[in-house]
Parts: structure tokens; sequence; C-alpha cells
């Protein structure tokens, strides 16, 4: 955990109901519990009702106290249920806030839903308000809000590893690192980068949706803000839509309130069914993260050994392997990366084909991974990456890693590979 959440302070009734309990729970042991019972068990202290599954609630507005004495305005506290009374949906909802709860749990730093990983990203950029962002490649996505931005109030947009670029920073803007890459699932320095935003005066922002816990906690390094997709491995089913800011803890009594208040008008909040959606997926986010860890590190390990023996199916077929665990600093146990992802490295990776034509075609005949966009979820995808980011080289696809046997899914690849073989690719 990045922060004790007993030091931070709490002023609204909203916020105090995604802290109180992880404190709560802590408390109860003498200890903080291990992640997967925290998953579990984290917003146990909302139940108010004898059903262990948590209920679904699609009301968008709650009853006031029948007191006219308890009036207060945004202030609807129920004595029966003090950790889940709402007063508009569009503030606070029952399911969303379990989710929060749980997430800041395991996060280990305040989070705020909202409903998506862009609406999220937004969030965080309206909130900061910079003059520039330096920003790599990554998700085109970020680059599409930044545009916007661009448009509304000239904000700069900067190449992160340019040393030219990075020179133009001032106080108050944000370097944004995303750390592993989409899409080749590599690596960043989140140290180096904590020591330029310190040199700058700039805010350091990481969007850690390739890595969720346990695999990295980027709070390690003084990040400012973490943002996440949760539709990916938060969600982990491909069936909601969601995204995630935790604020780090010494920033959260000033700042969680700020994005609470500024989320209310932006009106990007997360729906009550994703919320309900999002606290069952949260439930098993260890045991899946840690198989589609450890299955995608298996099958990049037999591809990058086929293609370096050569004379094989592979090594004929595939120009190139991207993952963090190919990138050098992986062998050295001391390296920047090992400490950064102690736990194993993404679920995501990317094969670079031949030619434009294979890669093309290699999704069409595969039988376990399904061709879409998207990754995270249980069920392995692979997409010819061409399809959503028209910058990218036509030869990659991005494979997200599901929990199927790896060997199912290594025997799937290569008999992928022998068909476009035998039809002359």
């Amino acid at each position: 955990m990045a922060s004790e959440l007993k030091d931070i302070p709490i002023r609204s009734e909203a916020t105090r109901a995604v802290v109180d309990g992880p404190r709560k729970l802590a408390a109860a042991f003498g200890k903080e519990l291990s992640l997967a019972s925290r998953s579990v068990h984290a917003d146990d202290y909302i139940n108010n009702h004898q059903a262990v599954a948590p209920p679904m609630h699609v009301s968008t507005t709650f009853r006031y106290n029948r007191d006219p004495d308890q009036l207060r305005p945004w202030d609807n506290l129920n004595p029966n249920a003090p950790y889940d009374s709402h007063v508009y949906s569009r503030d606070s909802a029952p399911n969303t806030t379990r989710f929060e709860a749980i997430l800041t749990s395991i996060i280990g730093a305040p989070c705020l839903s909202y409903a998506s990983g862009l609406a999220a990203f937004h969030a965080m950029i309206v909130f900061l308000n910079p003059k520039r962002v330096a920003i790599g490649g990554g998700y085109h996505g970020c680059h599409g809000i930044l545009k916007i931005m661009k448009k509304l109030n000239g904000l700069e947009q900067l190449e992160l590893e340019d040393d030219n670029d990075l020179a133009k920073l001032q106080k108050g803007d944000v370097i944004h690192v995303e750390t592993p890459l989409n899409p080749t699932g590599e690596a960043r320095d989140l140290a180096y980068y904590r020591k330029k935003a310190d040199e700058l005066g700039c805010y350091l922002t990481v969007d850690a949706t390739f890595a969720p816990p346990p695999l990295m906690d980027p709070f390690q390094y003084n990040v400012d803000i973490v943002m996440h997709s949760a539709t990916k491995y938060f969600g982990g089913h491909s069936d909601m839509l969601s995204g995630v800011l935790a604020v780090r803890p010494d920033h959260a009594e000033k700042w969680v309130e700020a994005l609470r208040e500024e989320r209310l008008h932006l009106g990007g909040v997360m729906g009550s069914l994703e919320g309900w959606l999002g606290v069952r997926s949260l439930r098993t986010l260890e045991l899946r993260v840690k198989r589609q860890a450890e299955t995608t590190q298996n099958l990049v390990d037999y591809f990058a050994q086929q293609k370096a023996e050569g004379g094989n199916l592979v090594a004929d077929s595939v120009f190139k392997i991207q993952h963090a665990s190919q990138q050098p600093e992986a062998k050295d146990a001391d390296s920047w990366l090992r400490k950064q992802m102690p736990n194993g490295f993404g679920p995501v990776f990317s094969l670079w084909l031949q030619s434009e034509e294979q890669a093309k075609r290699l999704p069409s005949k595969l039988h376990l991974f399904h061709h879409a966009t998207s990754l995270g979820g249980v069920e392995s995808l692979i997409e010819w990456r061409a399809m959503t980011d028209p910058k990218v080289d036509k030869r990659l696809l991005r494979v997200s890693i599901g929990v199927e046997a790896w060997e199912d899914l290594r025997d799937d690849l290569l008999q992928g590979l022998q068909a476009l073989k035998d039809e002359g690719y």
C-alpha cells in the first residue's frame, strides 16, 4: 500500500464512505490484509442487508430525511445506512461507491470512478489544467483528448521522450507516462520521470491500465495521480465501461473533493450497472491478473526462444516480439524494471509478423483468440492493431491474454501461422 489511508483527513461524507472501510478492516486485524482478502471484503462495511451478494440499485435519486431539522445541502445521511447515503447518482450511488471503496483499498489511495478511461483522463487534465503536457506514444485516445483541449485553450502537447521538448515544461505542467505501453506491453522508468517532474515543478501522472495490482504500484514513486481504464483488468470480463483516478494520499484532502465536484458538473459518471459489475469483477482481480501474467510470460518466452533459434515456423513468420520481459533490464534483478514490476510483467504483448498481409490474416485463422479490440478480459483477444489505430505499423498484432491454458493458446497461434504458410503467406 502506497500510504496509510488512516492519515488522510476527510471532510465530506461521500469521500468518507470510500475510505473508512479499509481503515476499519485493517484496524480489526492490526495489519494490512492481502490484496485477495481486501478485494473480497473491503466493501463489507457498506452492507445494510443480510444478502451476501451486493444488490444492484438502479435509482438515480434518493429520498431526503423526513425531519426538516436534519436537512443540509448535499448531505443526506441515513443513520441506518451511514455509508450508503446518497443524494443524486451524478454525485454518488450505492454500486459505484462500493466499487470505489474496494479500489481505494487495493490501490492504497482514494479513488473516483468515471464513465470510461478517457472520461477519467479528461477529468484529470481539466482538474490539473496544465498549459503543456508531455506524453509519449501509448493509447491514441489520450492524444485525442489533448487535441480537443488544444482547441479549447491552446494546450501544447510535447513529446515525452524528447529532451528538448521536456525542457519546455514549466511549473504546473504535466508529465504523463503510460506504462506498460499500449500496444507493445513495454515499460517506462517511473523513477526517472519522477525526478524530471521534481526538477521542472511538474505533476507526474501515470496510466497504469496494463499493470493493475498486484503487478505495479506507481505510488511508490510519488506519482500525483494514477489512472486506469477500468474497462480492462478491473472489469475483466469485456462487459463494462469505466475509468478510475487514484489520488496520491497526501493530495487527497483537497484534490478528491475538487475532482468529485468537477465530476458532478462534467457528468462523466459511471453507471450503476457498471458499478455492480465492477464489484463482482474485483473479487477475482488477483487470481485473474496473476494467471494472465504468467500465461503471457510463458507464451512470450516460447516465441522469443523459437525466434532466436531460427529455422522454424515462428522464426520464419515473426519479425519481432515486444513485451516488458524482452527489454534488456528484465534480465537484471537490480534494474529499475524489476523493482517497478516485481511480481511479473503485463498480460499484453505485440507480435510483428513479416508482412502486412500476414498480420491482417492471422486472426481469422485462430480458434481461441477473438479478433477484437480492447484487452484485459478472461478471454484472449488479438487485434490487427491498424483496425483502431491508423498510425501503427501494419505488421503489428496486439495480443491480450486471458485465463485459458497457455499451451492451448500456443498451439492455436502455431496452427494459425501454419495455415498462413500453407496458403502462401
